[in-house]
């Protein structure tokens, strides 16, 4: 007979690549993963992968088997959540990735929390402003500001957010506010840049619809939170997210302005691999950081408001 917890150590398998990271998660050591694998195809009778030292290959009817497994596995873990036993489930590493700025504010303090609720749960974040391939690094979830182009991955809307310019009182008593897009031109400009995409183009609203500004960067960084502390420093004007400066909006350390310069769709979402067995520490993960963060949006996003001038 197929023991289930066999079974999902197979998907898990198929799906990290891996059987050791797999037993890993389900607290086996790679000889005991190896010996519940083989268990598995014995009971079968059938060889469902190829094992290498360097990867894991699907057979045809280890294929086969992988599919049906996915909608089994998710089948039970629906009916424990029906009755309650989800935390059961939440084990292994989960792997977040945030923007430098959301993850130092919100999205690892939240995370920690968590992981606190559930000793079984590893947890792994990694801090960049640069758009990691989430295959390619292994994380479960990422929270990104802004639309998704990736049809491989799902998003989830967490929480709304909108960008503004900002300074600090003591740069724009030097040089005056900005209430217009060409009058950025007689200011030091803060622009963020990706690897890759270059730098990031301040966006404004014209007759004919919106359309990149022309700004020339007085500094570039790739780290939005360096930006911040520049702008905190009085050394210019960047484009925030009012989620980002909030708090500094609160303590009288930024201003925001209110101007004609807008990005569109600068809300949060969660973003993660598009699977058929979503495990429960990702679904449980992101139900929780949508709660924290929906509970604290209206006062985000009302303090950078009633700010703007």
């Amino acid at each position: 007979m197929v023991d289930f917890e066999d079974m999902r150590l197979f998907v898990r398998a198929v799906t990290e690549g891996s059987l050791s990271a797999a037993g890993r998660e389900l607290s086996l050591s790679p000889a005991a993963a190896s010996k519940r694998l083989t268990r598995l195809e014995t009971a079968l009778g059938v060889r469902l992968l190829q094992r290498s030292s360097r990867r894991l290959v699907l057979t045809e009817e280890g294929t086969i088997y992988f599919e049906r497994c996915q909608a089994i596995i998710a089948d039970v873990d629906d009916a424990n959540s029906a009755v309650g036993l989800r935390q059961l489930e939440v084990r292994g590493q989960l792997h977040l990735s945030a923007s430098v700025d959301m993850g130092r504010q919100y999205v690892g303090p939240i995370a920690a929390d968590f992981a606190e609720r559930h000793p079984q749960l590893h947890l792994r974040i990694t801090n960049s402003d640069a758009m990691l391939d989430l295959f390619e690094y292994g994380v479960d979830v990422a929270v990104r500001g802004g639309s998704m182009v990736d049809s491989r991955l799902v998003s989830r809307l967490l929480a709304n957010n909108f960008r503004v310019l900002c300074a600090s009182p003591e740069y724009l008593e030097r040089h005056g506010h900005p209430r217009t897009a060409d009058e950025l031109q007689h200011h030091r400009c803060l622009m963020l840049h990706r690897p890759g995409h270059g730098v990031l183009p301040w966006i404004v609203q014209s007759p004919d619809g919106p359309r990149p500004l022309r700004v020339e960067a007085a500094m570039t960084c790739d780290n939005g939170d360096l930006m911040r502390t520049l702008a905190l420093a009085g050394h210019g004007i960047a484009f925030k997210a009012a989620w980002d400066i909030a708090e500094d909006v609160r303590a009288g350390l930024l201003v925001p302005l209110k101007n004609e310069v807008f990005l569109p769709d600068a809300h949060i979402y969660a973003i993660y691999p598009s699977r058929a067995y979503l495990p429960a520490r990702i679904r449980l993960f992101v139900d929780h950081l949508q709660q924290e963060l929906k509970a604290r949006e209206h006062d985000v996003l009302d303090t950078v408001r009633d700010a703007m001038r």
